[in-house]
């Protein structure tokens, strides 16, 4: 399973489950579901930020202290009050509260490689959106909900993304031999990630990791393991949640053919309301005309 979730990118990812999938157009948008597939422990803790660009120090917390689940999405939903379509809205709804609960846990600490994970996530799903406007708006509205800061995500994701271009297989898992601002990013999660509580694991960072690789144009299987284990992550968990991505892509791109479908097929309905009507009210005028001139 390995060779085959880090040897394909995510742009083929897509483009194979668009090849593949077969859908009704009879079927309602609504029947697309994605609770299953994108989900984190249940957890509870709090942090705080830090005057850090890179990193988000946490301090414990009561629990009494804590922002509930429906906190941070009525957060969410009072910053952002326009309505969103089902397709993205579903996703959107289920990925705020599982970051809720890794944004909440003791060991939750920020890094750029996790808003790596999200804004990949997050720009793979509103793809296509249509209004760029308020793809940004509702960007901003749902990691302020989290009490973060987007402007950092977006920052962060950028630098790690113009890394990574530059770097190739050797270099990605030789971090720890070589000083500069992203690779001590790096030996800060080895360093955490050692630790029994020091590091707080999620699928938006197994999806960074990936996303560097990508970005990279690493398709060997075997660096995967050597940075997982340079990092001092799970290459299991890492593999398991990327095969997870992978599925929600494909659902992705089910649903947005679902949608694609339903907006064509509302136009055809309205135009050929719109015909008829002005049909109608051609035959109206003639009819008039006729009498008038009797």
């Amino acid at each position: 399973m390995a060779a085959a979730v880090t040897s394909v990118s995510f742009s083929a990812i897509a483009q194979s489950a668009e090849r593949k999938s077969t859908i009704s157009s009879s079927r309602s948008i609504d029947t697309f579901r994605f609770r299953s597939n994108f989900s984190f422990d249940s957890i509870n803790a709090r942090s705080s930020n830090s005057t850090s660009r890179f990193v988000v120090h946490c301090v414990a917390s009561s629990a009494a202290d804590l922002p509930t689940v429906a906190d941070t999405k009525m957060n969410f939903l009072t910053a952002y009050k326009r309505p969103i379509p089902t397709v993205y809205n579903t996703v959107l709804q289920e990925l705020i509260v599982q970051q809720h609960l890794i944004r909440y846990k003791k060991s939750y600490q920020y890094d750029p490689v996790f808003a790596l994970g999200f804004v990949t996530v997050y720009d793979q799903l509103m793809e296509g959106y249509p209004s760029e406007e308020d793809r940004d708006a509702i960007f901003k509205a749902y990691i302020e909900a989290l009490k973060e800061d987007p402007q950092q995500y977006r920052v962060d994701a950028q630098k790690l993304e113009e890394w990574a271009r530059t770097q190739n297989a050797n270099t990605l898992v030789d971090f720890s031999s070589r000083d500069g601002e992203i690779e001590n990013i790096f030996k800060d999660i080895a360093q955490r990630a050692g630790t029994k509580d020091g590091f707080c694991y999620s699928r938006l960072f197994a999806v960074g990791l990936f996303r560097l690789l990508e970005l990279a144009n690493v398709t060997d299987p075997t660096i995967l393991e050597k940075l997982c284990a340079a990092l001092n992550v799970n290459k299991k968990s890492v593999d398991r949640d990327l095969d997870v991505y992978r599925n929600l892509l494909s659902k992705l791109v089910q649903a947005k053919e679902l949608l694609k479908e339903y907006v064509e097929r509302e136009k055809k309905k309205r135009g050929e309301r719109e015909s008829q009507k002005a049909n109608e009210t051609v035959t109206k005028c003639l009819g008039d005309y006729q009498y008038a001139g009797r």
